[in-house]
């Protein structure tokens, strides 16, 4: 073999060795772990989250999915205010990874509550109650989620601590800053809330978490219909705890980790009211 050919050889191997340790270098310093490991050692959370048909769903949904793709051992229990389950839904929990139970129910209206939720909720729980049934695990907490709230992933490493019924602050609700419950002595004497303070727990559907397995020991807990808008929380934390059993967390209830931000509802132009001289190309066959 002459000089030449060897030189070319080492010359083709150091520009390789050279390839391998820039693409080593220069990934990306943060990746998105889209499939967070499933750890034994960390009782599942439940969360569940009633949605229905608008403009903001799809919008709403990708930005609640992407957060909770970084939390691990979730069980995303979603269920749409329908009559039937939509393929907008379907493909989004299809695309997300995320381990999940699509459901669907249609609100019956009532003169009686203004109250949204009433009917997913329960259907939620009663899927709840036959899962838990046979599951070899039963460990785990019951989160209930509104689709345009906003979490941190620090309230979900709270909220694995919950041994019975655990409370902290929730953000911007019931015209306030901040609404928590307040702690002398490490318990729950009271509540900060200045929209119906006289609820019986006067706090946010954001702001708690309930041990899994409680639901089986009350199969009566749900939520009513004959109880009005804000009363829910009061309704289904009866069946489990009084005020002094609240478990405090998120520092004392001195952190915020999720606030109950809404999303408002778009402004859409109607191409045909304005008598445009070009009027924009119909997007009705695109999926938003």
């Amino acid at each position: 073999m002459s000089f030449v050919n060897i030189k070319k050889q080492y010359l083709a191997i150091g520009m390789l060795v050279f390839v391998i340790l820039f693409l080593f270098n220069t990934r990306p310093v943060f990746q998105c772990q889209f499939n967070p490991e499933q750890s034994s050692y960390l009782p599942t959370i439940y969360g569940i989250t009633p949605t229905y048909l608008r403009l903001a769903q799809k919008a709403d949904l990708t930005r609640l999915s992407q957060t909770l793709m970084l939390v691990k051992n979730f069980h995303w229990i979603i269920i749409e205010d329908s009559e039937e389950k939509t393929k907008l839904v379907a493909n989004l929990l299809k695309e997300s990874n995320l381990k999940y139970t699509h459901l669907n129910v249609k609100t019956q209206k009532s003169k009686h509550s203004t109250a949204s939720g009433v009917e997913q909720r329960n259907t939620a729980l009663d899927w709840l109650r036959t899962h838990l049934a046979t599951a070899e695990d039963k460990r785990g907490v019951v989160y209930f989620m509104d689709d345009d709230n906003t979490y941190s992933l620090k309230v979900f490493e709270e909220m694995r601590k919950v041994k019975k019924v655990g409370v902290w602050p929730v953000g911007i609700v019931g015209g306030m800053r901040v609404e928590m419950p307040v702690v002398t002595d490490g318990k729950v004497s009271g509540f900060n809330a200045w929209w119906k303070p006289f609820r019986p727990f006067p706090i946010d559907m954001a702001g708690f978490a309930i041990n899994a397995t409680m639901f089986l020991d009350h199969p009566e807990a749900k939520f009513s219909r004959k109880v009005q808008s804000g009363f829910q929380e009061s309704e289904i934390l009866k069946y489990f705890t009084t005020t002094d059993e609240l478990e405090p967390l998120a520092d004392n209830c001195t952190k915020v980790y999720v606030w109950h931000t809404r999303t408002q509802k778009p402004s859409i132009l109607n191409p045909k009211k304005l008598k445009l001289k070009h009027p924009p190309i119909p997007d009705d066959h695109i999926e938003v």
